[in-house]
Formats: C-alpha cells, structure tokens, sequence
C-alpha cells in the first residue's frame, strides 16, 4: 500500500473504525501504516487481542510489499479501543464503519453517531450492498454518510467503491475520494446507488455462471479455480474487460471484437439467461462436498496466508 505523499495533508489524525471484525481489523491497518491514531469500538469480548494479532500479521505482508518497515510495537502504540460509541467518535475525522450487513443496524448507528461527531468528521461505511441512502434516512445531515465499500482485505486490495447517496455534497464526496486516494488506495467514484454496487455486481454475475457449470458438471470446483487463475484472472488484473476485448481485436481493436465476436457472445448471453441456479439444498450440499474435497486440508487461516502472498506478488508485479 503506497500512499499518495501529495495529498496526505487532506486526512485527519483521528480516524474511528466501528466493528473489529476482519474488514475493520484490516481497515485499521491501513490507518496506522499511514501514521494515524485509531479507535477501534467493537462490544465484543476480548476485541483488543483478536485485531492486535490481525494488525501485526498484517503490518508484516505491507512490509513484504516494499513500501517500508512497519514496525507493529511502534503503530499498535496509536491504537486504542473504546466501547462506548459516544466516547470513541468525540473527536474522530473520519468514521470507517463494518459493523453488520443490517439496514436497521445502520440506520441506529449512524443516528447516535451523529449525535456525537464533530461537525466536520465523514462517515464512511464498509457495506457491501446497503445504499448511502437507506443508511442515512435518520441523519439530520445525510450528505455527510458515504458508502466506502472495500475489496477484502482493504489493507491489500486497492479498490474503494466510493457511493454518495440522493442527497450528497460534491466537497464531502472530494473529500472522501482524496481521503482514500491519500492513503494508497484506487478510490472510485460510483456515479449513482444500485445494490452492490459495481465490483460485487461483477463478482455476482460470474459467480451465478461459475455455479452453472459446476452444478451441471461440466467442471469441479478446483477445475474452475484452475481456468480462472490461468487466463481470465491474469488479464482482467492487467488490464480489465474492456482493454482486454479491445486488445484482442488486433490493428481494428474494440470494432472488430463488435463486428466479429459480439455476436457470438449475445448467444451465450442468451444462453445463460436460461441458467436456473439456485443456492438450494442439492446444490449446496454439492458445492461443500467440492470444496471439502478440494480445500478441506487446510485451515481458513492457511488458504488465507497462501492467498495473501500471491496477491502481493500481483501488486508488486503490477507496480514495475
């Protein structure tokens, strides 16, 4: 994570994260490496140590990525946990929420936090799916709410979906944007609300064909994970679907991927719009039967550690 040196003099020193689950833990390192003061406000018992231990495993993979020696004694120094909701936004700039994927959850925190910030502080909440709008419809002030949704894990994954909701201020939403392109991060702006937002969107459709065609047989689940890590991920992580289609079509680019495989690509489209899938019993049972096979001897823990350091290869890669 390389953080943009220009623009470092937009963040406030005091940065809240509500909920110390592992979006928030990894949202906290992101905040620290950047030399900030965090609070952490989680009910949860024994919180303290659980992202103590994530902050520095995940300090270590920054320092791997080359950015520069995190050393974790010194940061976790600028950590602190507070409980008390009232106590732990009194003086925070910016509020990066990841409390649960509840509307009624969100719309209740944010109107007690609101009670408490400071004027200036923005709200940012890490939600996947639940609009900026919906969240705020209790909030005296609901421009200051923005949607900040990250890529798991955000200290890694560069992408910040940023979503502003019907009511929106265009200096809060620069702000927001300069907040995260401050600390390293690849900020979007999302133009307008639509469930999940656009990378989750993306992920959603090709999830429901990956199902397909496992469900039907065509591949296992390790076969699919092979194909996708074998073509389709190495050139959507270098250039995207669009670059990709324009590449392919030689000296004529994107026109003769229009004039020569559009078509083909509307029957398929036509063709999976008569996939019937569902996460039914049948099907689930499969899949877990799959994926124990498949991954099963290893821990969670593991297939995370191994997936960590392929990815910060990718990112160190794509930086050269």
């Amino acid at each position: 994570m390389k953080m943009n040196g220009e623009n470092l003099d937009c963040i406030g020193k005091n940065i809240t994260v509500i909920g110390g689950g592992v979006i928030g833990a990894s949202w906290a390192v992101v905040f620290l490496s950047a030399g900030l003061n965090v609070t952490i406000s989680d009910p949860a018992d024994g919180i303290d140590e659980k992202v103590k231990q994530y902050v520095t495993s995940a300090l270590s993979e920054l320092s791997i990525m080359g950015d520069g020696l995190y050393v974790s004694d010194t940061l976790i120094k600028k950590l602190r946990f507070e409980k008390n909701i009232a106590r732990a936004v009194q003086y925070a700039d910016f509020i990066q929420e990841n409390g649960p994927e509840k509307e009624s959850f969100k719309v209740n925190l944010w109107s007690e936090v609101e009670k408490y910030a400071p004027s200036h502080t923005l709200f940012l909440s890490s939600s996947s799916g639940i609009t900026a709008t919906k969240q705020s419809v209790s909030m005296s002030r609901p421009e200051r709410l923005m949607v900040g949704h990250p890529f798991n894990p955000p200290h890694l994954m560069p992408l910040v979906e940023v979503v502003p909701g019907e009511v929106r201020d265009s200096g809060l939403v620069a702000q927001a944007l300069s907040f995260y392109n401050a600390l390293g991060k690849a900020a979007i702006l999302i133009n307008k609300e639509i469930a999940g937002f656009v990378a989750n969107r993306l992920q959603a459709a090709i999830f429901k064909e990956c199902i397909y065609l496992v469900q039907k047989g065509i591949v296992k689940v390790d076969e699919l994970d092979d194909i996708m890590t074998s073509s389709l991920g190495i050139r959507w992580a270098t250039g995207g679907p669009f670059l990709s289609f324009h590449l392919g079509g030689g000296h004529d680019g994107f026109l003769h991927f229009l004039e020569h495989l559009a078509p083909e690509m509307a029957v398929l489209w036509e063709q999976q719009e008569q996939c019937d899938v569902s996460f039914d019993d049948e099907t689930r049972t499969m899949l877990m039967r799959q994926i124990d096979d498949t991954y099963g001897l290893h821990t969670v823990e593991q297939l995370e550690e191994k997936r960590n350091i392929k990815e910060i290869s990718v990112l160190k890669s794509l930086r050269q």
